[in-house]
């Protein structure tokens, strides 16, 4: 194992917390079996955290809070990113708000604002018998956002990013 491919995928890791194995792979052009290997020295040697949930790995450098880790993870997925990104415009919106800005279907909506609120990130209050929901952390939204833009807000958030920019 080169140190200096270890050094090469750390520093893409500590680039792209949350970056997935295939992303590593396409990033250094490493086979999967040669990535595994790298993989399982790092893991084993705590060089990074690994996180395997759902069929999904995803890598973080060390410095990297646990906390902080579920929000990159939510805002590397796009509709997820997209409820962040409108909570974000500043007040408190209620559901069908969301649903508005975000342009999905509702019931797409409810699945990733319930996963927000579980995930701690957005809160939800009850205010005139309304569903109300905004952010819990939105300095630490903000920061996480500013450290990784590009990397977070890949695709087709360019939008968005130029109206987070704006704010």
């Amino acid at each position: 194992m080169t140190m200096d491919r270890i050094t090469e995928i750390i520093s893409i890791i500590e680039k792209n917390p949350g970056i997935k194995f295939r992303e590593i792979m396409r990033e250094t052009g490493l086979k999967n079996g040669v990535m595994s290997y790298h993989a399982r020295k790092l893991e084993e040697t705590g060089s990074v955290k690994i996180e395997r949930k759902s069929g999904e790995t995803r890598f973080y450098p060390l410095f990297v809070t646990e906390e902080e880790s579920i929000l990159i993870t939510s805002l590397r997925r796009d509709t997820q990113r997209y409820i962040l990104l409108a909570l974000l415009e500043g007040k408190p919106l209620a559901f069908n708000e969301i649903v508005n800005k975000v342009k999905k279907a509702p019931s797409t909506v409810s699945t990733f604002l319930a996963k927000l609120v579980d995930d701690k990130i957005v809160e939800l209050k009850i205010v005139e018998l309304k569903k109300i929901y905004f952010l819990k952390n939105v300095d630490m939204v903000r920061e996480i956002i500013q450290r990784y833009n590009p990397v977070l807000l890949e695709r087709t958030a360019y939008n968005f990013a130029d109206t987070f920019s704006s704010l």
